[in-house]
């Protein structure tokens, strides 16, 4: 048997060693190229309170643009017989939830416009032009001379004016949740997220407050006659703090580092072509061709969440107090004290939520939220129809318990659909194309469909059910993102711990 010297023992496992580390060091030569290891600037440290601060700004900004849009929902009954006066009041109701939904036909063209201006110019200036119009436009209507001073002219005014709130809302909503978004740290995205919606119920609450209080106090007859005006004409002073919160803000770091790579990409070296290829494609400036048919999946995903979510949203907190008090012919004051008691719940429940979505997943929240219209809306309705206090509250409260789990976890799941360079403009895009085709609109073919089916007063929990469907589908198709960086942005988390942790795993060597 051939004898085997200690030389050859000793210099087998020593070549086998070193083969392994060469193989090891060309892996990670190539592993750098394409994924080159975390440094400590690549990764953003928020601080709480500068994020707390635009997070405030953002969401009373929101508050304040939702506010002038919420005030046409609680007047429509009464700005139909101002600007559309008519022998039957289902057509002057129509028409007036017409003119609403007409502001909803522009908010895509709006999104067209502000989103890649915001990829370009960046979040903050966009989001100040939006509410500078939004307020013009709405303070405008509270001056309109009625039909019967002017004419056609009147009706025709509040439309222009309704347009100028739509194209300004097409930027708003969109801007608002990539701002929180960009700003929060990953891991706590849905609870900060969450105070954009908070932000929109306070708006609508602010407004049906103001309805009531005016309705209560003024009476049936000086609402007619002047007092329908005083919401619009506040939109003025609220729309100067709105502006002055917005300008105050510092662009998102998500956005900075976005440019500061654009700004030094001519000076990158060679090894890194590959990505500066990838940066250039997706640059501020890509131009809406480019997003449609390059971001078309994630769009049409954006396009079945929204629109799900905003048919329930607008049913509930625009639609229901024409509901009860037009159909179900129930008081009208009535109807409004519970609506504010029901979006007085959800305000206080909202930061719940967000912190569930952050532990658990958007997924499973929008998916619960989705299943209970689903599932609720029927005896929601039949709760709601029996007409007694008791019955109403609890019929809105199954609603409101579902759309809950929509709000508190949507501004945080639909950013992360899109990367950082196109964000802004394919979240305006998607969003606003279904809010138009299919939220704004809400009002009107509810309306419209219980006259033609002889007022069934059911028919807008099938409307809701039908929604919810669609929403099951959509969100049962796409990815979880909870405590993930977003999409083309580098990790952002709370402490400096955290930052050494997810560098120390992405550097790792592996031990011989």
């Amino acid at each position: 048997m051939p004898h085997r010297s200690t030389e050859d023992s000793h210099s087998a496992p020593d070549h086998d060693l070193e083969a392994r580390r060469r193989h090891w060091a060309l892996f990670r030569a190539i592993d750098r190229r394409r994924n080159p290891p975390l440094r400590r600037t690549d990764i953003t440290i928020t601080d709480e309170p500068t994020v707390r601060r635009a997070v405030k700004a953002a969401a009373l900004g929101n508050a304040m643009e939702w506010f002038d849009f919420g005030i046409y929902s609680y007047l429509a009954l009464t700005l139909g017989k101002v600007f559309f006066p008519s022998g039957s009041a289902t057509t002057s109701l129509l028409s007036s939830f017409a003119t609403f939904a007409v502001a909803f036909l522009v908010r895509p063209l709006g999104g067209a416009y502000f989103g890649p201006l915001g990829d370009r110019i960046g979040r903050k200036k966009v989001l100040a032009l939006t509410m500078i119009m939004m307020a013009l436009g709405t303070l405008c209507i509270g001056l309109i001379p009625s039909y019967a001073a002017i004419g056609l002219w009147s009706p025709a005014l509040l439309i222009l004016f309704r347009l100028v709130q739509g194209f300004s809302t097409g930027g708003e909503y969109g801007g608002a949740s990539t701002f929180i978004a960009e700003y929060s740290p990953d891991k706590k995205r849905g609870y900060f997220g969450s105070f954009l919606e908070m932000g929109t119920l306070v708006g609508y609450t602010g407004a049906a407050g103001i309805v009531l209080v005016l309705n209560t106090t003024l009476g049936p007859d000086a609402m007619l006659a002047w007092g329908w005006r005083l919401p619009f004409l506040i939109a003025g002073p609220l729309g100067l703090v709105g502006l002055y919160l917005r300008l105050r803000l510092d662009e998102t770091p998500a956005f900075q580092k976005f440019e500061a790579a654009q700004a030094h990409a001519p000076a990158a070296s060679a090894d890194r072509a590959d990505e500066e290829s990838h940066l250039s494609a997706h640059r501020p400036g890509t131009k809406l061709g480019e997003i449609l048919t390059q971001h078309w999946p994630a769009l049409i995903l954006c396009i079945a969440l929204v629109g799900a979510y905003n048919i329930t949203d607008y049913m509930l907190l625009s639609y229901m107090p024409t509901y009860l008090t037009d159909t179900l012919k129930y008081n009208e004051t009535h109807g409004l004290l519970i609506l504010l008691a029901t979006m007085a719940i959800l305000i206080c429940l909202l930061p719940t939520v967000g912190r569930l979505n952050d532990r658990y997943g958007r997924r499973p929240l929008l998916m619960a939220g989705m299943l209970g219209f689903l599932v609720l809306a029927i005896p929601a309705f039949l709760l709601v129809k029996q007409g007694s206090l008791v019955t109403v509250s609890c019929g809105m409260a199954l609603l409101g318990l579902s759309l809950l789990c929509l709000l508190g976890t949507m501004s945080a799941a639909l950013p992360a659909l899109f990367p950082t360079s196109v964000r802004y403009g394919s979240l305006s895009i998607g969003y606003n194309l279904a809010v138009s085709l299919f939220g704004g609109t809400t009002p009107l073919v509810i309306t419209a469909l219980m006259d033609a089916f002889g007022n069934n007063v059911m028919v807008p929990a099938y409307y809701t059910m039908g929604a919810a469907l669609v929403g099951v589908i959509a969100v049962a198709t796409m990815k979880e993102t909870a405590r993930q960086p977003l999409d083309g942005s580098p990790p952002s988390v709370s402490t400096e711990e955290e930052a050494r942790a997810i560098i120390a795993a992405r550097t790792s060597e592996p031990r011989f």
